[in-house]
């Protein structure tokens, strides 16, 4: 037999994590029918692979749709004959549609919300025209890890995103089956693939915190090759005995006093 090549090991690894997070988490159900979200980016495409070959798997049962969102005031672009290709070399019917935002119009969310917001919007809205209960995201580990260091440094809160949520205000089911795979891993698998770029000239990029966040994480990693894993397992292991009790608006003074010592 064959030595497996490092793709091959690469790939394998990714997979099984891939596996492990539908797994753990309860994603799929039997009679599924899932629409991916395909941005074209490195994520999307290797989720839609792992997904395309899930749906040969016997139990749960589940069948898969793609789709794409372009912005028209955001010049994302990838190249739509690569994406219908891509679906079909898999198996996969591709749906395209468009969406928007005008950022002028609500000054409380930052465009990256707005911009967010309308993609999953037009999301939900093909999902239940075609039937899906299911919208599959391709965040990664990376992802959630970010918006958690986020989160706590803007919003004060400790949360990030959930591998399953169910939406209100929609028949629909969130779930994000990369959630424990490692950035690095799909970056080095695009490469290897040779997955197009995602071309983009975001005007609000730079007003973004991501990048910050990402290069924290990589200098935490320099501190313990592990904070990548304990930052995601302490999301899952908060011990409420240890941490101080809820502001009341008798103690939120503190912070005043604080500030004025």
């Amino acid at each position: 037999m064959p030595k497996p090549t490092a793709e091959q090991l690469l790939y394998k690894r990714i997979q099984k994590q891939f596996g492990r997070a539908t797994k753990e988490y309860g994603m799929l159900d039997d009679g599924d029918k899932i629409l991916v979200a395909l941005s074209g980016g490195k994520d999307s495409l290797t989720m839609l692979q792992l997904m395309a070959e899930r749906c040969r798997i016997y139990k749960p049962q589940i069948s898969i749709v793609a789709a794409h969102v372009t912005m028209s005031n955001i010049p994302y672009s990838i190249d739509p004959v690569f994406l219908k290709e891509f679906c079909d070399n898999l198996g996969v019917k591709l749906h395209i549609s468009e969406s928007g935002f005008d950022a002028s119009t609500d000054r409380r969310k930052s465009p990256c919300f707005l911009c967010s917001w309308n993609r999953r919007k037009a999301l939900f809205t093909l999902a239940q025209e075609i039937g899906c209960n299911k919208i599959a995201l391709g965040h990664n580990m990376d992802d959630f890890i970010e918006t958690m260091l986020m989160n706590m440094t803007f919003q004060g809160s400790f949360s990030a995103m959930a591998p399953v949520m169910k939406m209100d205000k929609f028949p629909i089911t969130i779930i994000r089956p990369l959630c424990l795979v490692n950035e690095n891993d799909v970056e080095m698998y695009a490469k290897e693939k040779q997955f197009p770029p995602l071309k983009k000239n975001c005007p609000y990029e730079n007003d973004s915190h991501r990048k910050s966040m990402k290069d924290l994480l990589a200098h935490l990693e320099t501190l313990n090759p592990e904070a990548r894993y304990n930052l995601w397992g302490s999301m899952s292991n908060v011990q409420p005995a240890l941490l101080p009790p809820k502001q009341t608006k008798n103690n939120k003074n503190i912070k005043q006093c604080q500030k004025q010592s």
